[in-house]
């Protein structure tokens, strides 16, 4: 008896093509991070090359990983972080939620060998724990006379600041026969302590010596 053998249809056992049956796009990749689904693209992921997540993706795969029903990627890590990681493979950037800090996101990238995070990780660790620059005030001192003390005063710049008026006495114009008040005008000015400091502390011992002279005239 004549027949036509029928032929099953083949069935596609990779991985990609269970992927697709679940409707995702060509080129896109679920990844399942300890329990939380992200979806994103393969493009994405190989940005740091010869990272985990780059040769987890490559065709043919050349690391053997384990998928959950969805076809998606298991990694037994934090998905909090991961989402860190994502950011980066987007943007080139550090950007970290609330609750999460560089010393977390520094593991993360130390276990997907991704020298580029690991490096803006150690970077802005580095600069959050430098001391914090001391903020000290040096002062000066100017003597004027009273017909002098309203251009003096404006003329002040360069980050100087009126502090303190002290008159000192009366001096006779020698020329007119004219008696003018004298004046000390401190002014201030902020630095940071690294900044000449000796320099500067000097001038405010000055400063205040003045000052004390000053109120006793």
């Amino acid at each position: 008896m004549n027949g036509t053998a029928s032929t099953l249809p083949e069935t596609k056992n990779d991985s990609k093509a269970d992927i697709r049956i679940k409707g995702l796009p060509a080129g896109w990749i679920k990844l399942n991070v300890g329990g939380k689904v992200f979806q994103t693209h393969r493009q994405t992921l190989v940005r740091e090359q010869n990272s985990f997540l780059a040769r987890l993706c490559q065709e043919p795969e050349c690391l053997p990983s384990d998928r959950d029903e969805d076809g998606a990627f298991l990694i037994d890590r934090d998905p909090d972080y991961f989402s860190a990681v994502l950011n980066y493979l987007r943007h080139g950037k550090l950007i970290l939620d609330r609750g999460l800090n560089e010393e977390g996101l520094l593991e993360e990238a130390e276990f997907y060998n991704m020298p580029g995070l690991i490096s803006l990780c150690n970077e802005k660790i580095l600069n959050r724990n430098k001391p914090k620059n001391n903020i000290q005030h040096v002062y000066r001192v100017l003597q004027c006379h009273g017909d002098e003390l309203t251009s003096l005063v404006s003329h002040i710049s360069d980050g100087w600041k009126f502090k303190q008026l002290v008159p000192i006495g009366i001096e006779n114009m020698q020329q007119s026969g004219d008696f003018t008040q004298e004046f000390v005008c401190v002014v201030t000015r902020e630095y940071v302590e690294s900044e000449n400091a000796h320099q500067n502390y000097e001038g405010s011992d000055r400063a205040q010596v003045l000052q004390q002279k000053a109120m006793h005239n």
